[in-house]
């Protein structure tokens, strides 16, 4: 024990404690409830996709150290995908960089391209890591808050250029936004490259839900927009695409000298990491297209199916373009702090979900919206539906 008074924890850090999902999880094991708060697929992927990682795995492929920045198989894959969805180019040997998920990749970028006392403007609510990872930087993070708007949460694009100030860094952009399910449009995509093109920032883009868009939405790679491809970090998952999430196998795509920036971090955080599964998504990736169709409108029925039932139990709802998770305001149900009704929520219904609150700076505007999971199997969203109608009786 240190006889020091000076605390433990690294006062950049000491705002963040164990993590809600963490929390949530736990909660829900310890209740036997249906867990609709982290958002892990409670099925797996493709059998073929699994079978690739086995075949690795039996040839001795990855076993060891993999290359620092990915097997080349998997960085050919990436440069294909990126070329094939989006007509994006990119040199799998110089602008490709495999990472431990997306998680690793935004610290890496964050760590890499953030000097002590730099801005990181972000959409506000955000994954809780990007407010750890600009914290391990030393930056200083800027919420530009998504306000509810006509049933969905909209960015204004006035209070983000306001937010931008001679301090500023880069933009932290998510599209499809996780918690609010928002797909940011061709207009607004525009705007924010303008005004990175203007103010000569840099750009992190997490896409990681990129082939999860819904209705008339539609992924647009902000690396795509002028003057953009120089000045951005683009991220990707197979995660949340094949439903492989512990498999942690993520990227980035960016310039040379970009990928030779965040490499530099990277290198010491996890150095290498999942071997054979860089071989088995390098497969994925070129499944043909009615893989991911399939995986979409397997989506969108689950979305429809807890939305309305979320709906018809009371909640008002914003029915997301994007992601798999579904936002709701309980103010309709007699509620208004999202914390307490979410830890009561296992004991009143048999059912987990996440206060949004979390994801915000401003921890009253979230106060009261709840984010549910549907990634999960239909039988489990309609056993979580026929639950939580007993909140209104």
């Amino acid at each position: 024990m240190t006889s020091s008074a000076r605390p433990l924890l690294n006062r950049r850090l000491a705002e963040f404690g164990t993590t809600i999902f963490a929390e949530m999880s736990a909660l829900a094991l310890r209740t036997g409830s249906i867990n609709l708060g982290q958002g892990f697929p409670d099925t797996d992927g493709p059998e073929e996709v699994r079978e690739a990682a086995v075949r690795a795995l039996r040839d001795g492929r990855g076993n060891q150290y993999p290359p620092g920045p990915g097997v080349p198989e998997l960085r050919t894959a990436i440069a294909e995908h990126q070329e094939r969805r989006y007509r994006l180019s990119y040199d799998p040997d110089a602008e490709v960089l495999v990472t431990a998920g997306a998680t690793e990749a935004i610290a890496a970028a964050l760590l890499a391209l953030v000097e002590p006392g730099d801005e990181v403007v972000a959409l506000e609510p955000y994954y809780d890591s990007y407010a750890a990872c600009i914290a391990m930087a030393g930056g200083t993070r800027v919420p530009v808050t998504l306000r509810p708007y006509d049933h969905s949460f909209r960015l204004d694009l006035d209070e983000l250029r306001a937010a931008v100030t001679d301090r500023t860094r880069l933009l932290l952009i998510n599209t499809p936004h996780n918690p609010t399910g928002t797909v940011l449009t061709r207009e607004e995509l525009t705007a924010i490259a303008e005004l990175a093109v203007e103010r000569d920032l840099l750009v992190i883009t997490d896409e990681v839900y990129e082939h999860l868009v819904f209705d008339e939405a539609e992924h647009l790679p902000l690396a795509g927009f002028p003057g953009m491809r120089e000045r951005t970090v683009s991220i990707g998952s197979a995660g949340k695409t094949f439903s492989f999430t512990g498999w942690k196998v993520g990227w980035i795509t960016s310039t040379p000298e970009l990928v030779s920036a965040v490499r530099s971090a990277k290198q010491f955080l996890t150095y290498v990491s999942s071997g054979p599964f860089q071989y088995a998504v390098a497969e994925a990736l070129r499944l043909p297209d009615s893989y991911f169709a399939d995986f979409r409108a397997d989506m969108l029925a689950k979305r429809d199916l807890l939305a309305g039932g979320l709906a018809e139990a009371g909640f008002e709802v914003f029915r997301p373009a994007g992601t798999y998770f579904v936002t709701t305001d309980i103010r309709p149900l007699g509620e208004s702090d999202g914390f307490a009704f979410c830890r009561a929520l296992p004991e009143r219904a048999g059912v987990v979900a996440i206060p949004n609150a979390v994801f915000y700076d401003h921890r009253e505007a979230g106060a009261p919206f709840v984010r549910f999971a549907f990634c999960k199997q239909t039988a489990v969203l309609e056993e979580a539906v026929k639950r939580l109608k007993s909140l209104t009786g």
